[in-house]
């Protein structure tokens, strides 16, 4: 029973005490936000007709189908064309933000309600990596997602090093103006009725801003570090906890897609890979497709190689080293995806899920490897002040009582 009880409360210490995997939903929240982003962008030239207050799925047909599925979507607050550039313009710069860390408290809730509300505006030109992104964006609202590799981290470095040198920190306007603003929309869209449809989402954009306020008031005006303490203790649990619940999905989507697979004809003769090959949809490189199907083998390894690493991975998280080889095999078949069956944006989402599982090893090799690129780079941009030259000692003026 000693030997249990000290299992538990060292499982409750580790849950409570830090931010599990801090490398790893820094990944996620830099990949999902540039998934999202070049997504925003490739549209843009058609962002009217797929989201747009004309857009081929009216305004009154997703009126109708929100007031039934209760989806939120902050687009059917007006149909006017102004608020939809503003709303597209502000959902680019919100992912533009969470990509580099900017206060991504609060610009993971932006970017939440950017995925949502314009995913919810058309619901049926979206496919199975909209799906992920619609979910991940949620979670990362519960996330701690910034604690490395963003700006956030780096004022955060900043301000550390001014108080150990004794030296005042600059105070924040950025933040609280953040969140009055914010504070303002909610309330407005509150009293004004149009939230979106259904609560959960506007439930959680305000206790966001109400955990926002308790996390600045007792920073501000805490007489102890007991209820920063248990604020931090609280954070700590729903990160780990949306750290959990994105690798239980990850591991549900593979497992699910597996198994369904081993149900398919085409899956068990091992010629399913062979058919969307030869689709017009799906073939951007008719030229490569044809060279991959050429050989029987080949397609049938491609099809029983997929089907067993989607349905074995869930099974190797208890192994390392198997796990890190599936994971690499099947972030290599997303990015073949991505080139064969031009499938780009889906690839990029499977491939920011599965980042939750890299190693810690390998991402910190990898930021050492960017930071000694940018360091490179900006030694390279820098202009270089050319050194003078000291005198030498004869030639040095000798100054005295009689110069």
């Amino acid at each position: 029973m000693n030997r249990l009880a000290l299992c538990l409360s060292r499982a409750i210490a580790r849950v409570t005490e830090a931010a599990l995997g801090p490398y790893q939903t820094a990944v996620v929240r830099i990949g999902f936000a540039t998934t999202w982003l070049l997504f925003l962008l490739r549209e843009y030239p058609h962002r009217q007709e797929l989201y747009g207050p004309r857009a081929t799925w009216s305004f009154d047909l997703a009126q109708q189908l929100t007031a039934d599925n209760h989806a939120f979507t902050a687009l059917l607050a007006s149909d006017g064309q102004v608020f939809f550039e503003v709303f597209y313009f502000l959902a680019v710069v919100s992912s533009a933000l969470l990509l580099v860390g900017w206060r991504t408290r609060a610009t993971s809730v932006l970017f939440m309600i950017g995925v949502l509300s314009l995913q919810n505006r058309s619901v049926f030109v979206g496919d199975g990596g909209d799906n992920v992104l619609h979910l991940m964006s949620f979670y990362l609202v519960f996330t701690r997602c910034g604690q490395v590799w963003s700006l956030d981290a780096r004022r955060a470095a900043r301000a550390g090093a001014a108080r150990a040198r004794g030296e005042r920190a600059a105070p924040d306007v950025a933040g609280p103006a953040l969140w009055a603003m914010s504070g303002l929309v909610l309330l407005a869209a509150a009293l004004t009725g149009r939230t979106g449809g259904g609560w959960l989402v506007p439930a959680v954009m305000w206790a966001t801003w109400a955990g926002t306020a308790l996390w600045w008031a007792a920073g501000r005006w805490g007489r102890t570090s007991e209820p920063r303490i248990l604020l931090d203790v609280v954070a700590n649990i729903l990160h780990n906890g949306a750290v959990f619940v994105i690798m239980a999905e990850a591991c549900l989507i593979y497992a699910t897609a597996g198994w369904y697979k081993i149900q398919g004809s085409r899956w068990q003769d091992g010629t399913a890979v062979y058919y969307p090959l030869h689709l017009d949809y799906f073939s951007p490189w008719p030229a490569l497709a044809d060279l991959l199907s050429t050989s029987g083998t080949m397609v049938m390894l491609v099809t029983y190689g997929t089907v067993i690493v989607q349905v074995a991975f869930p099974f190797t998280l208890f192994n390392r080293r198997v796990k890190n080889v599936l994971l690499a095999a099947m972030m290599t078949e997303h990015a073949v995806i991505a080139v064969v069956l031009g499938l780009p944006f889906f690839s990029l989402a499977m491939i920011a899920a599965d980042s939750v599982f890299l190693p810690t090893s390998f991402l910190h090799r990898v930021g050492g490897w960017a930071a000694r690129a940018r360091d490179r780079v900006s030694r390279r941009t820098t202009p270089q002040l050319p050194v003078q030259r000291s005198p030498e000692p004869e030639e040095q003026p000798r100054v005295g009582f009689g110069a």
